[in-house]
């Protein structure tokens, strides 16, 4: 799909990769809605790239109706949605200790977000017989972030109900790509472009990989090229795939003493 002209809404759009979506959107010529908790950065970005701003909670299907809505209003129907809002809270110690509160956040940001969306724009989307839905899951979806049970288990979800949608609606005219990188340097880790070295990418490498990919017509976003290797290696062989994680963890705990995002992307 060529972008250009297209009715583009954005959530989590204010700041790190939805904001490179953003603007690398606007740049392209497409019309973009910036649906995002932080109103004033929403605002502030919408007014640099000529776009228009919504606050929008994720958690809330009325309040991404919403932002449809005011998205549909300013620019026509809405092409393509981008599901990009996220999180990620980590284990306080094992592996369920996280409590039933961050569970149920991590499922709605992380998965229901992308339904609600779905929900919403599916029947006018089939009914034009077009559009595109950009999920934003992580390479947790197809791996997993050590140190995060509600994350991984999420994201995995996540990457599941994409593929749900374009078996389910493929031939109906309906693209959908899930994006899954690794490490990018955006405030969720604490970092900015400048911090991108090596395998951490910054948020517009990472926006120019999604807008290529809805370009081609790409299902699973790859950013990091090392995804592919590792995720066709825990296919091939679970055992040796749980193992390694295992060693893993334990160097993460042997030289930073904890799991923590923030240290872990160093180690890979």
């Amino acid at each position: 799909m060529d972008i250009s002209g297209k009715s583009i809404l954005v959530t989590g759009g204010a700041s790190g990769i939805g904001a490179a979506l953003a603007r690398q959107a606007a740049d392209a010529g497409a019309k973009v809605c910036i649906a995002d908790l932080n109103i004033e950065a929403a605002d502030v970005l919408a007014e640099e790239i000529g776009g228009i701003a919504v606050a929008c909670d994720v958690t809330q299907e009325a309040q991404i109706i919403a932002a449809i809505n005011t998205a549909e209003t300013a620019h026509g129907p809405v092409d393509i949605f981008v599901s990009n809002a996220g999180l990620g809270r980590g284990d306080p110690s094992h592996a369920a200790s996280a409590p039933d509160a961050d569970w149920m956040l991590n499922w709605n940001v992380h998965v229901m977000a992308h339904v609600w969306a779905a929900r919403a724009l599916l029947p006018a989307m089939i009914a034009r017989g077009s559009g595109h839905f950009v999920n934003v899951a992580s390479a947790a979806g197809l791996l997993n972030q050590i140190g995060d049970a509600a994350y991984s288990a999420t994201k995995h979800a996540a990457v599941s109900f994409a593929e749900s949608l374009l078996i389910t609606h493929g031939d109906d005219g309906i693209g959908v790509s899930v994006v899954c990188p690794q490490y990018v340097a955006t405030p969720l880790l604490g970092l900015g472009d400048g911090d991108a070295q090596g395998n951490l990418l910054t948020a517009g490498d990472v926006a120019k990989s999604v807008w290529q990919g809805v370009a081609d017509g790409t299902f699973v976003v790859m950013p990091h090229a090392d995804v592919a290797k590792y995720s066709a290696l825990r296919g091939a062989d679970p055992s040796r795939w749980i193992k390694g994680m295992q060693l893993l963890r334990a160097k993460a705990m042997a030289d930073h003493g904890s799991i923590s995002v923030e240290n872990f992307y160093k180690l890979v």
